[in-house]
């Protein structure tokens, strides 16, 4: 029997391939947000996307799009978290018409 080659985890490099990073880490980090309660918009986002019927799962995962945009923006052009920007786009949720200029 052969024996099965372990496939070493690497650290993810920031490639262009790789520039869309996995909805899953997205939204981990948007929870990481809640939990800190930093920047204090994603909660009061969370807050007011559920009071207006948007189940939490959904509420987060449109949090973790306007994040995308924030995370490509990073990688792509190597500048900073644009805070104000994000912040823009969770006061605009549940519409991601945002997405669109991407």
């Amino acid at each position: 029997a052969k024996k099965k080659k372990k496939k070493s985890k690497r650290k993810v490099q920031m490639t262009e391939e790789n520039q869309f990073m996995q909805e899953a880490e997205l939204i981990e980090i948007v929870e990481n947000q809640l939990e800190d309660g930093n920047p204090l918009k994603v909660k009061e986002t969370l807050m007011r996307l559920m009071m207006t019927g948007t189940p939490r799962e959904e509420a987060v995962a449109m949090m973790a799009c306007a994040m995308s945009i924030e995370i490509f923006d990073v990688m792509k052009n190597e500048g900073e978290f644009n805070l104000k920007r994000y912040c823009e786009h969770l006061e605009q949720l549940p519409d991601l018409s945002f997405m669109e200029g991407e």
